[in-house]
C-alpha cells in the first residue's frame, strides 16, 4: 500500500507483481481497492497489477470540484504517465467502465474485461422529465431565506441510495457521472474486450451488455446465471477462470 500524488490530490494505490504486462483495475462508485484485491493477487505472478482508489473513494483525497467522467479519464491518463503505464490491460467494475472505455476511446489498450458495465444511459421518459423538474422546482424554493434547512431533507428523499449516501463534492460529482453516456463512442473503441454481466443485475441490466456487444467492435458477452450487480465479487474463483482464458496469451 502506499500514496502517490496526482493533479495535488493524495492518491491511494496497490500494486501486485513487477513483471509481465501492465494492468489497471478500476473500482466501482462507492467502492475501493478491496474490491478488486482479489484480481491482483491472481494476477501478480503473470502480470504487473496497479490497483487505485479514485478520487473521492477509499484512502484518496476527494477532487477540489465535482469531476465528470472526463475529468477522471484524464486523471488515470496523468497516473499512468506517472507510473509509465503504456498500452494496459483494463479490468474494470461499474463507474470504473466508464472511465475505461473514455480511456480507450483515445489512447492505447490492449485489452477491457468489463464487469456490470456503466455507461449507456436509459432513455429518459416524461415521467422522469416531471419527477426532475418537480425536484428542482422544489430546491429552488427551499434556497429561499428561512427554508434552506429543508433542503438537504429534500435531497434525501430523491434520487438512488448512491446519491443519497454522497455529500458534498462528490454528490455533484455523482449527477455528472451519471448524466454520462458512452454509447456514441462505443463504435470507435477497437479494443478486444469481454464483457462480464450479472443475469440478474438491476443496476446494469443484461441488456446494457447486449447492446455494448453489438456496438463495439470486438466484444463478447459473458452471464453470470443468477447473479447481479457484483457476480464478479461474488464468484471470484469463477471470474479469474474467466480471466485466465482471455488473459492467457498475455501472462509471462
Amino acid at each position: 500500500m502506499s500514496m502517490i500524488q496526482v493533479r495535488d490530490l493524495n492518491i491511494h494505490e496497490e500494486e501486485y507483481g513487477r513483471e509481465g504486462r501492465d494492468v489497471l483495475l478500476l473500482h466501482g462508485w462507492g467502492q475501493n481497492t478491496e474490491m478488486m484485491a482479489f484480481i491482483g493477487e491472481h494476477l501478480k505472478d503473470h502480470c504487473h497489477v496497479f490497483n487505485i482508489d479514485f478520487p473521492g473513494f477509499g484512502q484518496s483525497d476527494e477532487p477540489k470540484e465535482a469531476w465528470g467522467c472526463e475529468d477522471y479519464t484524464a486523471f488515470l491518463r496523468d497516473y499512468c504517465l506517472l507510473k509509465g503505464i503504456e498500452d494496459p490491460i483494463i479490468i474494470a467494475h461499474s463507474f470504473g467502465c466508464r472511465i475505461a472505455l473514455r480511456y480507450a476511446a483515445l489512447y492505447p489498450v490492449h485489452k477491457m474485461v468489463l464487469t456490470g458495465a456503466a455507461g449507456i444511459r436509459d432513455k429518459r421518459t416524461a415521467e422522469w422529465y416531471l419527477k426532475t423538474y418537480t425536484y428542482k422546482l422544489g430546491k429552488k424554493i427551499l434556497s429561499i431565506g428561512g427554508l434552506s434547512k429543508y433542503k438537504e431533507k429534500l435531497a434525501g428523499k430523491a434520487g438512488s441510495e448512491d446519491y443519497r449516501n454522497a455529500t458534498g463534492v462528490m454528490r455533484a460529482t455523482f449527477v455528472k457521472v451519471v448524466n454520462d453516456d458512452v454509447r456514441d463512442l462505443l463504435p470507435s473503441i477497437g479494443t478486444e474486450t469481454l464483457l462480464v454481466f450479472g443475469e440478474n443485475d438491476e443496476a446494469t441490466p443484461v441488456s446494457k451488455g447486449k447492446e455494448m456487444e453489438k456496438l463495439m467492435k470486438d466484444a463478447t458477452l459473458v452471464i453470470f446465471e443468477k447473479d447481479d450487480h457484483y457476480a464478479y465479487f461474488h464468484q471470484p474463483v469463477r471470474f479469474c477462470r474467466v480471466l485466465d482464458a482471455f488473459l492467457k496469451e498475455d501472462y509471462v
